[in-house]
């Protein structure tokens, strides 16, 4: 999936769920479509779960995420001595 693919699936408007990212023509945010990925759901289970999402969707709430965090820099915690 490129770019100019995902990037058409996702919105960000402050007027669509507090301007949170979501699937475009719905209001199902990104966050919950990857958490649900994260926590171990099948792609099968957040369509079955979210009926206005497809397939594409799940695939561009991911692309978008891992974008999101490609640049982030980790600083690691210290740890106890």
């Amino acid at each position: 999936m490129g770019d100019e693919t995902w990037r058409s699936r996702i919105l960000v408007d402050p007027a669509v769920h507090h301007g949170d990212p979501c699937i475009r023509g719905t209001r199902v945010p990104v966050a919950v479509i990857v958490g649900s990925v994260a926590d171990g759901d099948s792609i099968e289970e957040v369509l079955r779960d979210y009926p206005s999402v497809t397939r594409e969707d799940v695939r561009a709430a991911m692309k978008f995420a891992a974008e999101a965090v490609s640049g982030f820099d980790f600083i690691p915690l210290p740890t106890g001595s």
